[in-house]
């Protein structure tokens, strides 16, 4: 018996348009909680920059998604997220739903993704949030990105593998189609994470000593995970069109794999592996 596409197959192929199941996300969403990333006249030439280069998609909100050019998007994709905070509230850590899958098929998303802080006061909250999103993602077969942190007071360290692991989990657990997560430390422990987890693993952010995003996307690759999402690094770069095709080279296949004896990247505290914060 033939198998039937579903729709859900349909927008994951597009999210990993590049080779099958390699992922390069470029977040933009970052204006809600730090205020824009470049002019209005020039968000949509960032975009066309971004998707020139090779990201399979961009992460927006659900408002700056109709600012976007529909012919920017031929080729690439759009996740649209759901969650939502700024550093003024009492609670930082605290994301809500400022949207929901109906917005996002309405903006002509590909997926959606929704933020989790594992460890912070409203850790009850926001799991429902995912719960709720991920049951609305499969009456659409929409793709679900989970952004899922170990963030908050109760949180000493958020690189412990053990806890990555246990985080990336409770996303695939509670329904997440992806699951987006932070650096392990000891980078090379990373593979245990991956290796844990039922759905692919994309790792966030970017050497936050400045150090090379290709050698950091191989190392993510080489320890299991499908790709990458990086933002700042990309859209704050002097050349963002280098930025992303430096990573695309990489996470699209053509570039030969990172000797993990040597990690290149460390965190301004000098730990190997930690990315910049997201």
């Amino acid at each position: 018996m033939v198998a039937l596409t579903t729709g859900l197959d349909v927008r994951l192929a597009r999210l990993s348009r590049h080779r099958a199941g390699r992922f390069l996300f470029v977040p933009m969403d970052h204006s809600v909680a730090d205020g824009p990333i470049s002019t209005a006249a020039r968000f949509n030439d960032l975009v066309s920059t971004v998707a020139a280069g090779g990201a399979d998609a961009i992460v927006v909100h659900k408002g700056r998604a109709r600012a976007v050019a529909p012919r920017l998007l031929q080729d690439c994709g759009l996740v649209v997220h759901l969650s939502a905070s700024t550093p003024h509230a009492p609670d930082g850590d605290a994301k809500i739903l400022v949207g929901d899958v109906a917005d996002a098929v309405r903006a002509g998303a590909d997926a959606v993704s929704v933020h989790v802080n594992i460890g912070s006061d409203t850790e009850a909250a926001q799991l429902v949030d995912l719960g709720t999103v991920a049951r609305a993602c499969q009456e659409w077969n929409l793709p679900l990105l989970a952004m899922i942190y170990p963030r908050g007071p109760r949180i000493a360290d958020p690189h412990v593998p053990e806890l990555l692991a246990h985080v990336v989990n409770i996303a695939a657990d509670l329904g997440a189609t992806l699951v987006k997560t932070t650096w392990a430390v000891p980078a090379e422990r990373m593979a245990e994470v991956t290796a844990s987890c039922p759905i692919p693993v994309l790792v966030a952010g970017g050497p936050s000593d400045g150090g090379s995003l290709a050698d950091y996307a191989a190392a993510a690759l080489d320890a299991g995970c499908h790709g990458v999402a990086v933002g700042r690094r990309i859209f704050q770069s002097a050349d963002p069109g280098a930025a992303v095709r430096e990573v695309a080279a990489v996470v699209h296949g053509h570039r030969p794999a990172f000797v993990a004896s040597a990690v290149p990247f460390t965190s301004v505290a000098g730990r190997a592996g930690v990315p910049a914060q997201i």
